[in-house]
């Protein structure tokens, strides 16, 4: 049984953010080791949007009997997710061009990392729940 038959999307949609917010760290980090590099335009990816749009998403396949439960979005709209790579132009640009904001891209990353570990907990709570049904401790 696929595990999207077990938890529904929950465990794709989890582990597409975490792919996602990893891709972000290297974006950001990317930035940060560019603070000094002349005319550098900071980037950001933009995927939150698409990831709550690709689970509204309509049905997955062609319903072959009247009776039949349309699904909605699923792991194939998820799979789909990329995320948009966004310049970041600053407010405040250094005379050389770099427009990378330090303290801004310390808190993004710290946003970005909290996330992170969120989502990480969130996947463990899924799994332990199935550990415990196999169990039969639920």
């Amino acid at each position: 049984m696929p595990v999207q038959g077990i938890f529904g999307t929950t465990v794709e949609l989890l582990g597409k953010s975490l792919d996602l917010r990893a891709k972000r760290q290297s974006l950001i980090s990317a930035n940060l080791a560019n603070v000094e590099t002349p005319g550098y335009t900071p980037s950001d990816l933009s995927f939150e949007g698409k990831l709550k749009s690709a689970l509204k998403e309509g049905p997955q396949g062609p319903v072959t009997n009247p009776r039949h439960i349309q699904l909605k979005g699923g792991a194939a709209s998820l799979e789909r997710v990329q995320g948009d790579v966004v310049e970041l132009p600053g407010r405040n640009m250094a005379p050389d061009g770099n427009g990378v904001e330090m303290e801004s891209e310390m808190g993004r990353l710290a946003e970005n990392q909290i996330m992170y570990n969120a989502t990480v907990q969130l996947l463990g709570k899924k799994f332990e729940t199935l550990k415990q049904a196999i169990r039969g401790t639920l």
